[in-house]
Protein backbone atom coordinates (compact mmCIF):
# COMPACT_ATOMS: atom_id res chain seq x y z
CA UNK A 1 0.00 0.00 0.00
CA UNK A 2 2.56 2.42 1.07
CA UNK A 3 5.04 1.32 -1.46
CA UNK A 4 2.01 1.94 -4.22
CA UNK A 5 1.38 5.29 -2.89
CA UNK A 6 5.25 6.21 -3.37
CA UNK A 7 5.06 5.21 -6.88
CA UNK A 8 2.27 7.43 -7.63
CA UNK A 9 4.26 10.52 -6.44
CA UNK A 10 7.53 9.48 -7.22
CA UNK A 11 8.61 7.90 -10.46
CA UNK A 12 9.46 4.40 -10.49
CA UNK A 13 13.51 5.17 -11.35
CA UNK A 14 13.34 7.38 -8.28
CA UNK A 15 12.25 4.49 -5.88
CA UNK A 16 14.75 2.23 -7.73
CA UNK A 17 17.43 4.78 -7.32
CA UNK A 18 16.46 4.34 -3.30
CA UNK A 19 16.96 0.74 -3.05
CA UNK A 20 20.38 0.65 -5.00
CA UNK A 21 21.67 3.40 -2.47
CA UNK A 22 20.13 2.35 0.74
CA UNK A 23 22.38 -1.17 0.32
CA UNK A 24 25.61 1.32 -0.01
CA UNK A 25 27.77 1.07 3.00
CA UNK A 26 27.65 4.25 5.40
CA UNK A 27 30.71 5.77 6.32
CA UNK A 28 30.86 6.93 10.15
CA UNK A 29 32.58 10.31 11.50
CA UNK A 30 34.48 11.29 14.78
CA UNK A 31 34.44 14.63 16.57
CA UNK A 32 37.98 14.87 16.63
CA UNK A 33 38.04 13.85 12.66
CA UNK A 34 35.07 16.83 12.44
CA UNK A 35 36.84 19.16 14.70
CA UNK A 36 40.49 18.53 12.52
CA UNK A 37 39.40 18.69 9.45
CA UNK A 38 37.00 21.79 10.25
CA UNK A 39 39.90 23.77 11.81
CA UNK A 40 41.10 24.69 8.17
CA UNK A 41 37.80 25.48 6.34
CA UNK A 42 40.24 26.32 2.83
CA UNK A 43 38.17 25.82 -0.15
CA UNK A 44 39.95 23.06 -1.08
CA UNK A 45 38.44 21.21 2.02
CA UNK A 46 35.10 22.51 1.83
CA UNK A 47 35.28 21.03 -1.93
CA UNK A 48 36.21 17.55 -0.03
CA UNK A 49 33.71 18.15 2.51
CA UNK A 50 31.13 18.79 0.11
CA UNK A 51 31.44 15.92 -2.27
CA UNK A 52 31.93 13.60 0.67
CA UNK A 53 28.52 14.81 1.86
CA UNK A 54 26.86 14.59 -1.73
CA UNK A 55 27.27 10.76 -1.56
CA UNK A 56 26.92 10.26 2.17
CA UNK A 57 23.50 11.84 2.60
CA UNK A 58 22.20 10.08 -0.07
CA UNK A 59 23.20 6.83 1.56
CA UNK A 60 21.47 7.79 4.50
CA UNK A 61 18.59 9.32 3.52
CA UNK A 62 17.71 6.42 1.63
CA UNK A 63 18.28 4.35 4.19
CA UNK A 64 15.21 5.93 6.56
CA UNK A 65 13.23 6.41 3.11
CA UNK A 66 13.51 2.55 2.85
CA UNK A 67 12.91 1.79 6.59
CA UNK A 68 9.68 4.13 6.92
CA UNK A 69 7.93 2.09 3.89
CA UNK A 70 8.46 -0.79 6.07
CA UNK A 71 7.11 0.15 9.42
CA UNK A 72 5.15 -2.62 11.62
CA UNK A 73 1.79 -2.28 12.38
CA UNK A 74 0.99 -0.51 9.87
CA UNK A 75 2.37 3.07 11.38
CA UNK A 76 4.11 3.22 7.67
CA UNK A 77 0.27 4.19 6.36
CA UNK A 78 -0.19 6.86 8.73
CA UNK A 79 -0.81 10.18 7.31
CA UNK A 80 1.89 11.70 9.46
CA UNK A 81 4.82 9.15 8.54
CA UNK A 82 3.50 9.25 4.75
CA UNK A 83 4.47 12.68 5.05
CA UNK A 84 7.95 12.36 6.78
CA UNK A 85 8.21 9.83 3.98
CA UNK A 86 7.66 12.18 1.03
CA UNK A 87 10.12 14.70 2.66
CA UNK A 88 12.99 11.69 2.52
CA UNK A 89 12.29 11.23 -1.02
CA UNK A 90 12.33 14.47 -1.63
CA UNK A 91 15.75 15.18 0.28
CA UNK A 92 16.73 11.92 -1.87
CA UNK A 93 15.86 13.35 -4.97
CA UNK A 94 17.28 16.76 -4.69
CA UNK A 95 20.46 15.37 -3.63
CA UNK A 96 20.45 12.73 -6.89
CA UNK A 97 19.47 15.26 -9.45
CA UNK A 98 22.07 17.84 -8.04
CA UNK A 99 25.27 17.27 -10.30
CA UNK A 100 28.75 16.43 -9.74
CA UNK A 101 30.67 19.39 -7.48
CA UNK A 102 33.83 20.19 -9.34
CA UNK A 103 34.43 23.09 -8.20
CA UNK A 104 34.01 26.26 -5.08
CA UNK A 105 31.04 27.69 -7.15
CA UNK A 106 29.25 23.99 -7.17
CA UNK A 107 30.03 23.46 -3.75
CA UNK A 108 28.48 26.89 -2.78
CA UNK A 109 25.33 25.85 -4.79
CA UNK A 110 25.58 22.46 -2.73
CA UNK A 111 25.91 24.15 0.32
CA UNK A 112 21.97 26.15 0.05
CA UNK A 113 20.65 23.23 -0.65
CA UNK A 114 21.63 20.89 1.61
CA UNK A 115 20.38 23.93 4.22
CA UNK A 116 17.01 23.79 2.58
CA UNK A 117 16.74 19.73 3.39
CA UNK A 118 17.90 20.50 7.12
CA UNK A 119 15.11 23.21 7.08
CA UNK A 120 12.76 20.57 5.14
CA UNK A 121 13.06 17.99 7.89
CA UNK A 122 12.69 20.58 11.04
CA UNK A 123 9.63 19.11 12.34
CA UNK A 124 10.24 15.38 11.45
CA UNK A 125 10.29 14.27 15.47
CA UNK A 126 7.26 15.82 16.24
CA UNK A 127 5.50 14.80 13.08
CA UNK A 128 6.65 10.88 13.81
CA UNK A 129 5.21 11.08 17.13
CA UNK A 130 2.00 12.52 15.52
CA UNK A 131 2.29 9.27 13.51
CA UNK A 132 2.94 7.29 16.59
CA UNK A 133 -0.50 8.71 18.25
CA UNK A 134 -2.90 7.84 14.82
CA UNK A 135 -1.51 4.27 15.22
CA UNK A 136 -1.97 4.42 18.81
CA UNK A 137 -5.60 5.88 18.72
CA UNK A 138 -6.79 3.03 16.55
CA UNK A 139 -5.02 0.20 18.08
CA UNK A 140 -6.15 -2.27 20.46
CA UNK A 141 -5.27 -0.69 24.07
CA UNK A 142 -4.53 -3.93 25.66
CA UNK A 143 -1.28 -4.17 23.91
CA UNK A 144 1.14 -3.29 25.80
CA UNK A 145 3.75 -0.95 25.37
CA UNK A 146 6.57 -3.48 25.30
CA UNK A 147 5.32 -5.07 22.11
CA UNK A 148 5.96 -1.82 20.25
CA UNK A 149 9.35 -2.81 21.13
CA UNK A 150 10.14 -3.00 17.38
CA UNK A 151 8.71 0.18 16.67
CA UNK A 152 10.72 1.98 19.14
CA UNK A 153 13.79 0.39 17.61
CA UNK A 154 12.81 1.84 14.31
CA UNK A 155 12.57 5.30 16.23
CA UNK A 156 16.06 4.85 17.86
CA UNK A 157 17.35 4.00 14.51
CA UNK A 158 16.01 6.73 12.63
CA UNK A 159 16.16 9.49 15.16
CA UNK A 160 19.79 8.54 15.69
CA UNK A 161 20.77 8.74 11.85
CA UNK A 162 18.51 12.07 11.78
CA UNK A 163 20.74 13.55 14.20
CA UNK A 164 23.84 12.47 12.14
CA UNK A 165 22.22 13.99 9.13
CA UNK A 166 21.59 16.99 11.11
CA UNK A 167 25.21 17.11 12.36
CA UNK A 168 26.98 16.47 8.86
CA UNK A 169 24.62 18.96 7.62
CA UNK A 170 24.83 22.03 10.07
CA UNK A 171 28.53 21.61 10.23
CA UNK A 172 29.81 22.05 6.73
CA UNK A 173 27.29 25.15 6.47
CA UNK A 174 28.61 26.52 9.51
CA UNK A 175 32.23 26.57 8.09
CA UNK A 176 30.94 28.74 5.72
CA UNK A 177 30.90 31.34 8.24
CA UNK A 178 33.18 33.97 7.67
CA UNK A 179 32.95 35.45 11.47
CA UNK A 180 32.87 31.91 13.68
CA UNK A 181 33.09 32.79 17.11
CA UNK A 182 36.03 32.40 19.62
CA UNK A 183 37.16 28.59 19.54
CA UNK A 184 34.01 27.17 17.43
CA UNK A 185 34.56 25.08 14.30
CA UNK A 186 31.25 24.65 12.77
CA UNK A 187 29.15 23.26 15.50
CA UNK A 188 32.19 22.37 17.55
CA UNK A 189 33.07 24.24 20.51
CA UNK A 190 36.54 23.41 21.07
CA UNK A 191 37.16 25.18 24.47
CA UNK A 192 33.13 24.51 26.17
CA UNK A 193 32.76 24.70 29.75
CA UNK A 194 30.48 21.81 30.69
CA UNK A 195 29.30 24.66 33.71
CA UNK A 196 28.66 27.58 31.77
CA UNK A 197 26.25 25.16 29.49
CA UNK A 198 24.40 23.90 32.04
CA UNK A 199 23.91 27.52 33.61
CA UNK A 200 22.43 28.38 30.69
CA UNK A 201 20.05 25.42 29.73
CA UNK A 202 18.95 25.29 33.63
CA UNK A 203 17.37 29.46 33.71
CA UNK A 204 15.96 28.62 30.39
CA UNK A 205 14.35 25.47 31.97
CA UNK A 206 13.52 27.44 34.67
CA UNK A 207 11.87 30.33 32.59
CA UNK A 208 9.76 27.72 31.56
CA UNK A 209 8.57 26.44 34.79
CA UNK A 210 7.91 29.98 36.13
CA UNK A 211 6.05 30.76 32.67
CA UNK A 212 3.66 27.31 33.45
CA UNK A 213 3.53 26.87 37.06
CA UNK A 214 4.36 30.99 38.66
CA UNK A 215 7.39 29.60 40.79
CA UNK A 216 9.98 27.62 40.28
CA UNK A 217 12.73 25.26 42.43
CA UNK A 218 16.39 26.60 42.76
CA UNK A 219 19.15 25.00 40.74
CA UNK A 220 22.59 25.04 42.26
CA UNK A 221 25.29 24.00 40.13
CA UNK A 222 28.40 22.45 41.08
CA UNK A 223 31.86 22.08 39.13
CA UNK A 224 34.68 24.47 37.74
CA UNK A 225 33.10 27.18 35.36
CA UNK A 226 36.82 27.11 34.04
CA UNK A 227 36.97 23.68 33.19
CA UNK A 228 36.41 23.02 29.60
CA UNK A 229 36.38 20.20 26.83
CA UNK A 230 35.26 20.12 22.86
CA UNK A 231 31.98 19.42 22.60
CA UNK A 232 28.67 20.63 20.59
CA UNK A 233 27.07 23.05 22.98
CA UNK A 234 23.71 22.99 21.07
CA UNK A 235 23.30 19.30 22.10
CA UNK A 236 24.54 19.64 25.82
CA UNK A 237 22.70 22.43 26.53
CA UNK A 238 19.35 19.94 24.47
CA UNK A 239 19.94 17.48 27.31
CA UNK A 240 20.59 19.56 30.05
CA UNK A 241 17.57 21.42 29.69
CA UNK A 242 15.67 18.08 29.37
CA UNK A 243 16.95 16.67 32.34
CA UNK A 244 16.41 20.16 34.43
CA UNK A 245 12.95 20.55 32.97
CA UNK A 246 11.72 17.33 34.11
CA UNK A 247 13.22 17.71 37.84
CA UNK A 248 11.75 20.83 38.04
CA UNK A 249 8.47 19.26 37.15
CA UNK A 250 8.38 16.80 39.40
CA UNK A 251 9.89 18.60 42.04
CA UNK A 252 7.20 21.78 41.43
CA UNK A 253 4.43 19.10 41.65
CA UNK A 254 4.78 17.42 44.64
CA UNK A 255 5.53 20.79 46.67
CA UNK A 256 2.91 22.85 44.88
CA UNK A 257 0.75 22.93 47.61
CA UNK A 258 2.88 21.70 50.58
CA UNK A 259 4.06 24.17 53.54
CA UNK A 260 7.71 23.06 52.86
CA UNK A 261 9.66 25.21 50.28
CA UNK A 262 10.68 23.31 47.22
CA UNK A 263 14.33 21.29 47.52
CA UNK A 264 16.79 22.86 44.92
CA UNK A 265 17.97 21.03 41.95
CA UNK A 266 21.48 20.09 42.26
CA UNK A 267 23.79 19.87 39.11
CA UNK A 268 27.18 18.29 39.37
CA UNK A 269 30.18 18.46 36.92
CA UNK A 270 32.69 15.62 37.13
CA UNK A 271 35.85 15.57 34.51
CA UNK A 272 37.09 12.66 34.71
CA UNK A 273 39.80 10.77 32.11
CA UNK A 274 37.79 9.34 29.81
CA UNK A 275 34.04 11.21 30.38
CA UNK A 276 33.05 14.15 31.73
CA UNK A 277 29.78 13.75 33.89
CA UNK A 278 26.56 15.66 34.65
CA UNK A 279 24.76 14.53 37.31
CA UNK A 280 21.35 16.25 38.00
CA UNK A 281 19.20 15.66 41.11
CA UNK A 282 15.61 16.53 42.66
CA UNK A 283 14.27 15.54 45.20
CA UNK A 284 10.52 15.11 43.11
CA UNK A 285 9.68 11.74 44.36
CA UNK A 286 11.25 9.31 42.51
CA UNK A 287 9.83 7.19 39.33
CA UNK A 288 8.41 3.84 40.75
CA UNK A 289 10.72 1.03 39.46
CA UNK A 290 7.89 -0.59 37.49
CA UNK A 291 7.51 3.02 35.19
CA UNK A 292 11.35 3.20 34.55
CA UNK A 293 11.86 0.82 31.72
CA UNK A 294 8.62 3.24 30.01
CA UNK A 295 11.12 6.27 30.24
CA UNK A 296 13.05 5.64 27.57
CA UNK A 297 10.04 4.70 25.54
CA UNK A 298 8.41 7.02 22.64
CA UNK A 299 5.01 5.53 23.42
CA UNK A 300 4.47 6.53 26.63
CA UNK A 301 3.88 10.11 27.47
CA UNK A 302 0.63 11.14 28.81
CA UNK A 303 1.55 14.75 27.39
CA UNK A 304 -0.09 16.25 24.15
CA UNK A 305 2.11 16.44 20.87
CA UNK A 306 1.93 20.41 20.24
CA UNK A 307 1.93 18.55 16.93
CA UNK A 308 -1.80 17.42 17.54
CA UNK A 309 -3.60 17.26 14.36
CA UNK A 310 -6.08 19.94 15.03
CA UNK A 311 -3.48 22.37 16.18
CA UNK A 312 -1.60 24.56 13.34
CA UNK A 313 1.90 23.39 12.73
CA UNK A 314 3.54 26.88 12.71
CA UNK A 315 2.48 27.84 16.48
CA UNK A 316 4.41 24.60 17.73
CA UNK A 317 7.69 27.21 19.06
CA UNK A 318 6.44 27.07 22.61
CA UNK A 319 8.32 24.74 24.92
CA UNK A 320 5.77 22.75 27.14
CA UNK A 321 7.23 21.44 30.75
CA UNK A 322 5.54 18.23 29.47
CA UNK A 323 6.57 18.51 25.96
CA UNK A 324 5.81 15.13 23.93
CA UNK A 325 7.01 12.05 25.95
CA UNK A 326 10.33 12.30 23.56
CA UNK A 327 12.85 14.46 25.46
CA UNK A 328 14.28 11.33 27.81
CA UNK A 329 15.04 9.21 24.31
CA UNK A 330 15.91 11.41 22.47
CA UNK A 331 18.40 13.07 24.94
CA UNK A 332 19.79 9.85 25.30
CA UNK A 333 20.71 9.12 21.49
CA UNK A 334 22.28 12.45 21.10
CA UNK A 335 24.59 11.38 24.52
CA UNK A 336 25.48 8.20 23.01
CA UNK A 337 25.70 10.10 19.30
CA UNK A 338 29.35 11.17 20.21
CA UNK A 339 30.36 7.97 22.72
CA UNK A 340 28.54 9.17 25.90
CA UNK A 341 25.47 8.02 27.79
CA UNK A 342 22.71 8.48 29.65
CA UNK A 343 21.30 6.47 32.64
CA UNK A 344 18.38 7.38 35.61
CA UNK A 345 18.68 5.99 38.46
CA UNK A 346 15.56 6.58 41.16
CA UNK A 347 14.83 6.31 44.73
CA UNK A 348 10.45 6.17 45.01
CA UNK A 349 9.70 8.14 47.49
CA UNK A 350 12.42 10.58 47.87
CA UNK A 351 13.67 11.60 43.83
CA UNK A 352 15.98 10.79 41.14
CA UNK A 353 19.33 11.23 39.59
CA UNK A 354 20.05 11.51 36.10
CA UNK A 355 23.59 10.53 34.91
CA UNK A 356 24.91 12.17 31.46
CA UNK A 357 28.16 10.51 30.72
CA UNK A 358 29.97 12.74 27.66
CA UNK A 359 32.95 10.80 26.48
CA UNK A 360 35.77 13.32 26.66
CA UNK A 361 37.58 11.89 23.85
CA UNK A 362 35.78 12.46 20.91
CA UNK A 363 37.63 9.18 18.89
CA UNK A 364 34.29 7.41 18.90
CA UNK A 365 32.66 6.71 15.43
CA UNK A 366 29.02 8.19 14.85
CA UNK A 367 26.80 4.76 15.74
CA UNK A 368 25.26 4.07 12.32
CA UNK A 369 22.01 2.78 12.18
Amino acid sequence: MAAKKACESFSKTLIEEVQKWGCMKQTGVSLRYMMEFGSKPTDRNLLISGQFLHKELAIRIARRAIELETLPYGLSEKPAVLKVRDWYLDSFRDLRTFPEIKDTNDEKEFTQMIKAIKVRHNNVVPMMALGVQQLKKGMDPKIVYEDLDEIHQFLDRFYMSRIGIRMLIGQHVELHNPNPPPHCVGYIHTKMSPVMVAQNASEDARAVCLREYGSAPDINIYGDPNFTFPYVPTHLHLMVFELVKNSLRAVQERFMDSDRVAPPIRIIVAEGIEDVTIKVSDEGGGIPRSGLPKIFTYLYSTAKNPLDEYSDLGTTDTVTMAGYGYGLPISRLYARYFGGDLQIISMEGYGTDAYLHLSRLGDSQEPLP
